[in-house]
């Protein structure tokens, strides 16, 4: 098949654009020629050429001769209203902005069909790691069992500084910032919101499911309070906000949480800004991909290979979307963990399938057990307290078809 070249039109200049403009002219063979580049901030000195520079969106968009626009802004909103423009013109796009596919996923895939033109984002799901391609074509014919992954390497390097340097949160998190590998605003790295986001784009193209981001259980490790992390200790694990996709048979489920991973698990031994996807099917058993998860050239470095991959005409074609027999999305599943408190005990035990352990001391002290998962998504009883994911999968929770049939989204 014969290489096309692409004129792109740049939207954003930050931290990812200046990585892939670094990156594309030093990338050889890629047919690939920057027409303009849209920023916002007339003052602020850009290491390009001042005639590729515009302040309006509408000359990318109003440019024929601009056939890909790569969005790469941090306005989730703005990036939404200048792709979805991009697509009804007819031009291909490729974006990083898992937030804004999160929130818009299923009106992009409609734009998609409609128009013909291309949406590609491998850098919104975890930076460097071909993961979605992945998805999307080495498993088509695969039965997908479960995806666990460290999608958020921000905090994946935080929780490094915790566990080896002994550094407190607020530390972790200076530094992570200092290092570039957080924004000045981490809000959607510490909650496990940007997680979610992605595990959005993962279950789309793991097992053909479109959910929205508040529909998956998750928190951060902004909750996580130092008995949770000496319990870690004393297990002899580590700490990892995971996200994971899992096929229970008669649907999936998915949740992303702060885990309590031992050593012998592939997660384990994943530190500072990396992330990693571990995929079990029923063929090609468990595999691990790793790659660095923050900084500009790891996201960088997938923009390009979808840049690529357009060279050569390539499209997502949602082939389990397509195919039908969709598997429902559920809650209703189990999960163990650790619900621990520091001011008192509260009223919680009957939350719980089962116990397997309690400690207390003075007014301290934690429970552990299996909750049902789609009590996690429900914050009215969590307020105070720190909740540890324990090892083990999620798995289907024993008769509650009621509760199945209840949760199951459209």
């Amino acid at each position: 098949m014969s290489k096309k070249t692409l004129e792109i039109g740049l939207a954003g200049l930050g931290c990812v654009g200046t990585g892939l403009y670094e990156v594309l002219g030093k990338s050889r063979g890629l047919q690939v020629n920057i027409r303009r580049i849209c920023v916002k901030d007339r003052h602020k000195p850009r290491p390009v050429a001042p005639h590729l520079l515009t302040y309006n969106i509408a000359d990318l968009l109003n440019d024929p001769q601009i056939d890909v626009l790569v969005e790469l802004i941090d306005d989730a909103d703005a990036a939404f209203e200048m792709v979805s423009e991009a697509l009804k013109r007819g031009k291909s796009v490729v974006t990083a902005n898992k937030k804004m596919l999160a929130e818009h996923l299923p009106v992009l895939l409609e734009l998609q069909r409609q128009t013909g033109a291309a949406l590609l984002y491998e850098g919104a799901s975890c930076a460097s790691i071909p993961v979605v391609r992945n998805l999307e074509e080495y498993f088509d014919n695969d039965l997908l069992v479960s995806v666990e992954a460290i999608v958020n390497g921000s905090t994946n390097y935080m929780l490094t500084l915790i566990e080896q340097q002994g550094l407190s949160f607020a530390d972790a998190l200076a530094l992570a910032q200092q290092r570039g590998f957080a924004e000045s605003n981490p809000y959607l790295d510490i909650s496990g919101e940007d997680a979610a986001n992605k595990l959005v784009i993962l279950l789309t193209h793991a097992f053909g499911r479109v959910v929205r981001r508040n529909d998956i259980p998750y928190a951060g490790i902004d909750q996580l309070s130092e008995r949770v992390w000496q319990y870690a200790q004393q297990q002899g694990g580590t700490i990892k906000l995971v996200a994971e996709a899992r096929h229970l048979g008669r649907g999936v489920t998915a949740c992303v949480w702060p885990t309590l991973v031992l050593p012998g698990h592939e997660l384990a031994h994943i530190r500072h800004e990396f992330n990693a996807v571990v995929t079990q099917s029923s063929f090609a058993d468990r595999q691990t991909f790793i790659g660095k998860g923050a900084g500009a050239y790891p996201t960088a470095s997938a923009v390009l290979s979808d840049l690529s991959a357009l060279t050569y005409g390539y499209r997502y074609e949602y082939k389990k979307i397509e195919q039908g027999a969709i598997p429902p999305f559920s809650t209703a599943a189990e999960v163990e963990v650790l619900v621990a408190w520091e001011q008192g005990e509260p009223d919680i035990k009957e939350l719980f399938g089962e116990i397997s352990g309690e400690y207390r001391a003075g007014q301290a002290g934690f429970i552990t057990g299996s909750l049902p998962l789609y009590l996690l998504a429900e914050s009215s009883w969590q307020a105070g307290l720190s909740i540890l994911r324990l090892p083990g999968e999620l798995r289907a929770l024993p008769g509650v078809a009621d509760v199945l049939e209840a949760s199951l989204v459209a």
